[in-house]
């Protein structure tokens, strides 16, 4: 079982949370101007969106390196159209550029790995089971 993730209100502001991964460096999250926060940090969709993009990152990294292919670096896009999401669909765009790699073969095989990443494999193949609870 991994530690639990705590997630505390800050004072003084709006929506801006504090979120704290076992004794990691805390990170923050807040909601849009636009729906009453203040801007200051990713809101929980960022965060989503990048699950998947750093996933996919460690995933092609992890693969190239072990098959000791020239990948000096990955830049994963992101890009969210969250138009529909109030009728189901969620749809991520992303783009990977793989810098060191210029063999087609190579190019294609990872970009098949990225689809292999266990974010993507959670987001379109799990089900999650979400119980909640007042203490």
């Amino acid at each position: 079982m991994h530690p639990p993730i705590t997630v505390i209100s800050q004072r003084n502001h709006v929506f801006r949370q504090r979120i704290e991964v076992d004794s990691l460096e805390a990170l923050y999250a807040d909601v849009p101007t636009l729906a009453g926060g203040e801007g200051s940090a990713p809101d929980p969709h960022d965060y989503f969106d990048i699950s998947l993009g750093t996933c996919k990152a460690i995933t092609v990294q992890m693969y190239a390196k072990r098959k000791k292919w020239p990948l000096t670096a990955i830049t994963v896009t992101v890009q969210r159209d969250d138009s529909e999401e109030a009728h189901g669909t969620y749809k991520l765009n992303v783009a990977l550029t793989l810098h060191g790699i210029s063999d087609p073969e190579q190019r294609a095989r990872l970009e098949e790995i990225s689809h292999r990443c266990p974010i993507q494999r959670l987001m379109t193949q799990a089900t999650v089971d979400i119980t909640t609870h007042v203490i």
